[in-house]
């Protein structure tokens, strides 16, 4: 019984979490009537990502192995499993991003789904002043015709659920064979795109 309790709690927290980035990130820079700077508003948002990432990655799936509970696999619905910290956070960005030009999401230039590598100028640029500085990078771009104010802010490894599933995962040892990380590393960047235009 008190295995259970503390499974359902740590999973209760792990969705309301989610919840919270879902509905704050469904605001975009119209909504806000620009009351708030779009780097407030980009920061906010981190924030709120940032805790969410957090929760999940240390005190639901870290946990929950380390107490034998139930694992997190990349194949979670076949293998009954919770789904990795990257996979909750692309499932949480594409639902707060649906039916808005508002979006984040993850990119790392050792990234395991190709998908998600720095591509346009900004997102280089921007890696590359993370990587060197460990500070947020903001500016404003053009995208697709759509002007956004955009930030890219460190991402690092919270727990050894993250890192062990990167530095073990075949494309990684294929890809990046020198790249092993560690808890506290910089594993790439949390991209927070603000539509500015209507």
């Amino acid at each position: 019984m008190k295995l259970s309790l503390r499974l359902i709690t740590l999973m209760i927290l792990g969705v309301a979490s989610w919840f919270v980035v879902v509905s704050c990130a469904t605001l975009d820079a119209q909504q806000m009537g620009g009351k708030l700077p779009p780097d407030l508003v980009t920061d906010y948002v981190y924030r709120i990502i940032k805790s969410e990432r957090t929760i999940y990655g240390k005190y639901v799936v870290q946990r929950l192995k380390d107490e034998n509970i139930v694992r997190a696999s990349e194949h979670w619905q076949q293998d009954k499993a919770l789904p990795l910290p990257a996979q909750m956070f692309r499932m949480t960005s594409e639902l707060a991003s649906e039916n808005s030009a508002f979006s984040y999401g993850a990119i790392s230039p050792w990234s395991l789904n190709e998908n998600n590598l720095p591509n346009t100028e900004f997102e280089q640029k921007a890696m590359e002043n993370i990587l060197t500085t460990g500070l947020p990078y903001k500016d404003y771009q053009v995208k697709d015709g759509k002007k956004y104010y955009s930030a890219l802010y460190p991402d690092k490894a919270v727990s050894a659920a993250c890192i062990d599933c990167h530095n073990q995962h075949p494309s990684h040892k294929q890809r990046y064979p020198d790249k092993v990380f560690k808890v506290g590393d910089v594993m790439g960047g949390i991209l927070i795109n603000l539509p500015l235009d209507p």
